[in-house]
């Protein structure tokens, strides 16, 4: 797992966790490839509908580390999650190849890495980017993420194209999924008890939209997608 830089892409730090959320600028695309595609063994759709949906704030653990890899475990314990990404343009649903998608997301314990008040500095797991190939897909090997304080279980994500960043968002799990994680070791070890998505700070507002459905069992792992629509 080299680290190397994204052809195209300067990573530029941003602004730490903001008030709010704004709808400005995102668009995600749903239809036959964020929804039926999801399950294992369809068909992947060729011609996703597009809708506006809101943008996520990036949060305070954002690090430019630029890290190209699809496996992002780097040992940690937790239920495998196979999150695959398809990122087009919002404005004609054609896939964007060349984007660089950025994920990161906390461990079972609800720990980000490369975090000093977190004890994890100079850690990277659960971190990485991947370039999307010429029908904009993109594809990682990660773990199912834990909650924290008053943050329900969610995945961050950035898009960058040429150079820009062109999507912050979050994407979130069902409660009756996140339940069922929330009762496997080595999340069924923690003293605090998983946040429901009502109870998110943000998913209230942006959750519905972004809300993945992902298919499988903690015992054998999920498989989820997402269809990023974007503008340029």
């Amino acid at each position: 797992m080299s680290e190397k830089s994204v052809a195209g892409w300067t990573p530029t730090r941003r602004a730490a966790l903001g008030a709010g959320v704004t709808a400005a600028g995102l668009a995600a695309c749903t239809g036959p490839e964020g929804a039926d595609a999801q399950a294992p063994g369809n068909a992947p759709a060729t011609t996703p509908s597009c809708v506006l949906t809101p943008e996520g704030t990036e949060g305070p653990y954002y690090l430019d580390v630029g890290l190209v890899r699809r496996d992002l475990v780097e040992g940690r314990p937790g239920v495998p999650l196979n999150l695959h990404t398809t990122v087009v343009d919002a404005d004609t649903c054609e896939p964007l190849p060349d984007a660089s998608v950025d994920i990161w997301h906390a461990d079972a314990t609800g720990v980000y890495s490369g975090i000093r008040s977190e004890g994890t500095e100079g850690e990277r797991f659960l971190r990485g980017v991947q370039v999307t190939d010429e029908e904009g897909k993109a594809e990682f090997t990660t773990l199912y993420p834990g909650w924290y304080d008053r943050r329900t279980v969610h995945v961050h994500v950035k898009v960058h194209v040429a150079g820009d960043v062109v999507h912050t968002g979050q994407l979130y799990f069902d409660d009756g999924t996140n339940a069922l994680v929330a009762a496997t070791d080595p999340y069924a070890g923690r003293a605090d008890p998983v946040v429901v998505n009502a109870d998110d700070m943000f998913s209230g507002t942006i959750g519905p939209e972004n809300t993945l459905r992902a298919t499988g069992s903690p015992e054998e792992g999920y498989r989820a997608s997402v269809v990023l629509g974007v503008r340029t």
